[in-house]
């Protein structure tokens, strides 16, 4: 199954609207640096997670592309819409895009 990919540039422009971002990556890289808005769901519990999902089109994130990609492609197997970010959070950060850090406040 093909998913769609975007660079972190796409990534940018779509956030001034109301996307889902979702971030595979493990809890300590996420406090470390992540997206604006980005929710936290790690890979390994996207398939006891899913029903957590919103019911719209999904973009997905990791560190560099490769994780994201998977769950992209387990989710859109299961039905859901999905975009995978290539270059992640690590290419974002690169970028010099803003980024916030630490516990995440709900």
């Amino acid at each position: 199954m093909e998913i769609p990919e975007i660079g972190v540039a796409e990534l940018a422009e779509l956030l001034a609207g109301d996307i889902a971002l979702i971030d595979v990556r493990e809890p300590d890289e996420y406090v470390g640096a992540r997206v604006p808005g980005a929710v936290h769901i790690p890979l390994a519990a996207i398939p006891e997670r899913a029903s957590e999902l919103p019911d719209r089109h999904l973009y997905m994130i990791c560190g560099v592309g490769g994780r994201s990609l998977k769950a992209a492609e387990y989710l859109a197997a299961r039905g859901w819409s999905c975009t995978n970010v290539a270059g992640g959070t690590n290419g974002w950060v690169e970028a010099g895009y803003p980024f916030d850090s630490g516990p995440a406040v709900d």
